[in-house]
């Protein structure tokens, strides 16, 4: 059997993505003692959150065919593992689910780890597409991996700005 998804499922995992994302950025904030270093955290912790709610509306905009089960799934066990997908893919404002920043890393070294976790988060989402069949949203997974190659270009955009 294999697994499918709706596309109401892959925005609930794009959501709890952001939400992880941000949280890390704001902890990480909180522990820097660079004040340049400290406002980097907070604006890319305020992106996530906004990333957050752009997958809150478009999930909200869904048809009730998007939303509507694509297996059964009496024990919720969809649920949970879109849950464990979520927390464990790579976590956007990380590298890998294991990596914590110090505080004392460059400002290079956060977007370049940023940048990084924003290509994951792609490779991800384009793994996951052709798991939402057509009738059930695939082109608005699409419109997550737009929304994620943006991000990619702000933090390219940020990090090519350092080297001038």
């Amino acid at each position: 059997m294999s697994i499918t998804f709706n596309v109401d499922e892959i925005f609930e995992m794009a959501e709890e993505i952001e939400r992880n994302g941000a949280k890390f950025y704001r902890d990480a904030a909180g522990s820097s003692t660079d004040r340049f270093v400290r406002k980097m955290f907070v604006e890319l912790s305020a992106m996530e959150e906004g990333h957050e709610k752009i997958s809150t509306q478009m999930r909200k905009e869904l048809s009730a065919q998007m939303k509507e089960p694509t297996v059964f799934d009496p024990d919720n066990e969809v649920a949970k593992y879109l849950q464990t997908m979520a927390d464990f893919h790579g976590m956007e404002g990380k590298a890998g689910p294991t990596q914590k920043f110090t505080g004392k890393e460059s400002l290079e070294e956060i977007l370049q780890a940023a940048l990084q976790a924003e290509k994951n988060s792609i490779a991800f989402y384009v793994g996951i597409k052709d798991l939402v069949p057509e009738k059930k949203g695939r082109d608005k997974v699409q419109t997550i991996i737009i929304e994620e190659m943006a991000h990619v270009s702000t933090l390219g955009g940020k990090l090519q700005s350092l080297k001038r």
